[in-house]
């Protein structure tokens, strides 16, 4: 095991949010590790609707929070709402310098597109469905060219370094071969990306199981509303891990979800289908239990300009042998968003001294119990810059005992694909109290054979979550308590679940 020294952040992710804050350290060095190539494996680079900013005449910052607050089901805080909205200009401007080609109408202005919830059309797109690997193409080759950015592509977070008082002081990374090294750094920002991998079906890279939550929760993290896990309505169901996903947009182009005799499953009214994702997902998911099938139909709303209007998900069904021109797409409830997540303010600072998260790992008041479309991009790159001159004004603390830490390790295949199906089971879409308490049994059992696999506490944190949110809210539906209490309240977990203890 080697010491590593750094004199800047230590950022571990290399999405959105990561990039973003390791551009804006300079001149302080920082340093991003990730387990894989810059984009290969990052939600960032999935997203496809693209990114929500009042760009039209119309729209404001104000408005934009306000349907930011309406989709989140009484759980936003409005002050992070607008701290969010009104940098979404600034957000797209910032990332068109560096070179994201978005999409512009015949005056050079911001094209923008209507998505659920949304109350006018304010989604920047690129290419119709390529906004996300777009946008993170153009950070990437900004941050390889910037001098002040180093980066490992075989690195694994493993494990968090504190000292006796609890400050974080730096990381376990494992590198390419298993050698697992000590890096030292005045601050770690946590970029880890969300809980996807944690579930059967999942449009999120499968690798990303909530680590970097579990990892903080064993450093003393306050975590909030981890049971609000948000599914998309239209994963293209055909079998694949991750599954694709049709965009939003198309139903903001006018394509209808239909069952498979071609009945409307949220009714005829042409705004019906853009209800708030978890209205839809329920539709959705209920139309498969039910045996009747769930589809989006985009034949007459899209039809022949599916290839050049949505070149990913016409790319994606074709591969599935599924021509959207003139066939229903069969679509899925998948695992997409975790709105909960670690306690973080709009510049990252978590409630451990010397942590930071932003991102999908983050839980910073914006998304509430249910994530409005498109926020996640805006929320990456705003507050990911924020984060980024937050962290890089931190100085290296004097010398201090450090805590011992042992490295985090894997589920074998075998155990987290039981964990993956207990998970779809009992905390997916439609949860009650007989489900999630089986779950827990089941993430008990598991970590009795390994009891250092670092994402069985990430599934505990959400198990337990839901169990004791006994209402209905945004994306958690209890079917044995299916209505809202009176008071919204956040559900805060601190040091109350098993963790992996240092050896």
């Amino acid at each position: 095991m080697a010491r590593i020294r750094h004199d800047g952040p230590l950022i571990i992710g290399g999405g959105l949010a990561g990039l973003s804050a390791a551009l804006e350290a300079a001149p302080a060095k920082a340093l991003v590790v990730t387990p894989e190539p810059l984009l290969n494996a990052c939600s960032s680079a999935w997203a496809q609707g693209g990114l929500a900013a009042a760009l039209s005449p119309r729209d404001s910052a104000v408005l934009h929070a306000k349907d930011t607050e309406g989709a989140g089901a009484g759980l936003v805080e409005p002050e992070a709402a607008r701290a969010l909205t009104e940098r979404g200009r600034e957000t797209v401007e910032w990332l068109a310098s560096l070179g994201a080609p978005f999409d512009r109408d015949e005056t050079g202005g911001f094209s923008v597109s209507l998505e659920a919830a949304h109350s006018l059309p304010r989604v920047a797109r690129v290419g119709g469905d390529g906004a996300g690997r777009a946008i993170l193409s153009a950070v990437v080759a900004a941050a390889r060219a910037s001098k002040h950015v180093e980066i490992w592509e075989d690195g694994r977070l493993r494990g968090l370094i504190q000292d006796v008082d609890g400050r974080v002081r730096g990381a376990l990374i494992e590198r390419s071969g298993g050698r697992v090294d000590e890096v030292f750094a005045p601050a770690v920002v946590l970029a880890t990306g969300g809980v996807g991998g944690l579930y059967e079906v999942t449009t999120n890279p499968s690798a990303l199981r909530g680590a970097g939550l579990a990892l903080a929760y064993g450093a003393g993290a306050e975590i909030l509303d981890p049971e609000f896990v948000q599914f998309h309505p239209t994963a293209i169901d055909v079998g694949l891990d991750p599954a694709p996903l049709a965009t939003e947009a198309l139903r903001g182009e006018g394509a209808r979800l239909v069952d498979g005799t071609g009945a409307f499953l949220l009714g005829a009214d042409e705004d019906a289908d853009l209800a708030p994702r978890d209205i839809v997902a329920r539709v959705v998911h209920a139309a498969r239990v039910d045996g009747r099938g769930a589809f989006l139909d985009a034949t007459k709303a899209v039809g022949e300009a599916f290839p050049h209007e949505f070149p990913a998900v016409f790319a994606a069904c074709m591969r599935a042998g599924v021509d959207p021109r003139v066939s229903p797409i069969p679509v899925a409830a998948a695992a997409h968003y975790h709105m909960g997540g670690i306690v973080a303010d709009d510049e990252g600072r978590t409630t451990v001294p010397g942590l930071y998260a932003i991102g999908e790992c983050a839980a910073t008041g914006v998304h509430g119990a249910n994530r409005l479309a498109s926020n996640s991009l805006l929320e990456a790159g705003a507050f990911g810059r924020r984060a980024g001159r937050a962290a890089a004004a931190e100085v290296q603390p004097p010398k201090a005992e450090l805590r011992p830490a042992r490295a985090s390790q894997d589920l074998p295949p075998e155990a987290m694909a039981e964990l993956r199906a207990a998970m779809t089971r009992f905390a997916g879409v439609v949860r009650d109290e007989e489900g999630l308490s089986a779950l827990i049994a089941v993430i008990d059992r598991l970590a009795k054979l390994h009891p250092d696999a670092v994402v069985l506490i990430a599934a505990r944190l959400i198990a337990e979550g839901a169990l004791n949110r006994r209402e209905s809210r945004g994306g958690h539906y209890r079917a044995d308590y299916p209505d809202s209490l009176s008071t919204a309240v956040h559900t805060r977990m601190r040091l109350t679940l098993p963790v992996l203890e240092a050896t």
